[in-house]
């Protein structure tokens, strides 16, 4: 039936995945290969070849690709990006150009937004925000039951927000210092943790670095679940600057239900989320503090996917 199903994109830095979607949420099919970041030219054209073969293939009423960038959405240009050589380029119209179907795009955050409110752990709810943490924080809004993209669609940059004036400085191309993703991501507790191996080298961070081996997240996730130690510290701190960011964002938006998913926040769980909950809980204000409940993403790796194909639903939506 025709505008049942379309095809979704999460384009990352390391792969390129595309499915056929369902409305109910349901991946069809799928295709996965790397991401070629050689240039941008060759990024799109594996983009373009990849999706046009699975429109052919099924039929698909719309494609919704989510990106890793800043998007205005008035133009449908994905206007900047960190992981990948996207800069400057109208990929909405230039896609549909060539597919012949309506293209949405939306930053991959929102996507992921858009999948856990419809069919995860935002479900029911009509004012939700999702944190992801990985690599660095991205995050999107459920406000009044729709997403919020801001003015030209380059709003909800949650990771963001300002934890300490005097923190160190923001990842990539952000010109900012102590923000959320410069004090809670995956990489700044990598880099958090290899310190504290190198000034305690008789604790469990310091003797995985004495055997040569990697401190990465998830060596540091694998630490701090064994039991108490310099690991378990690290994470419990993110866990707290992760708390301030949230208290900032229930003081502001009123949320009912925080979210939290990406590979280091789930990899992580509740040695994350408790002491987030303890700070939000002394440093919220009532009653938002008291009504907010803080939880885990239930889509895993496959919402950035679900929500692309929201998001060509949307495009189909429009352009009926």
């Amino acid at each position: 039936m025709a505008g049942e199903r379309v095809i979704g994109v999460d384009l990352g830095g390391t792969k390129l995945l595309a499915g056929v979607v369902g409305r109910d949420g349901r991946i069809l099919e799928r295709d996965e290969r790397s991401t070629d970041v050689s240039s941008q030219e060759a990024l799109l054209r594996d983009l373009e070849q990849l999706v046009a073969d699975l429109v052919r293939a099924h039929d698909a009423a719309a494609v919704g690709v989510g990106v890793p960038s800043l998007i205005d959405q008035r133009a449908g240009r994905a206007v900047s990006s960190v992981n990948i050589p996207l800069e400057g380029v109208d990929l909405r119209d230039d896609l549909a150009g060539r597919l012949g179907v309506p293209v949405g795009i939306d930053n991959d955050a929102n996507a992921a937004t858009l999948a856990e409110h419809r069919f995860g752990a935002g479900r029911g709810t009509d004012h939700m925000l999702l944190l992801t943490i990985g690599t660095g924080v991205g995050g999107g809004l459920i406000l009044d039951g729709r997403i919020y993209r801001g003015w030209s669609g380059a709003g909800g940059e949650l990771g963001h927000v300002t934890i300490d004036e005097n923190g160190p400085p923001c990842q990539g191309t952000c010109p900012g210092v102590g923000h959320l993703e410069a004090l809670a991501s995956g990489t700044a507790v990598t880099k958090r943790a290899r310190v504290v191996a190198e000034e305690r080298p008789d604790g469990d961070l310091g003797r995985l670095a004495a055997a040569n081996s990697e401190i990465d997240g998830r060596a540091i996730v694998e630490l701090a679940q064994a039991g108490p130690g310099d690991a378990r510290e690290v994470v419990e701190e993110a866990g707290r600057h992760l708390g301030t960011g949230i208290a900032t964002y229930v003081n502001v938006f009123n949320p009912q239900r925080i979210v939290v998913g990406g590979g280091f926040a789930i990899g992580a769980g509740e040695l994350l989320l408790e002491p987030a909950r303890t700070v939000v809980a002394r440093r919220a204000l009532a009653p938002s503090r008291d009504q907010v409940t803080i939880v885990a993403a239930e889509l895993g790796p496959e919402a950035g996917l679900v929500g692309a194909g929201l998001v060509g639903f949307e495009a189909f939506a429009a352009g009926s």
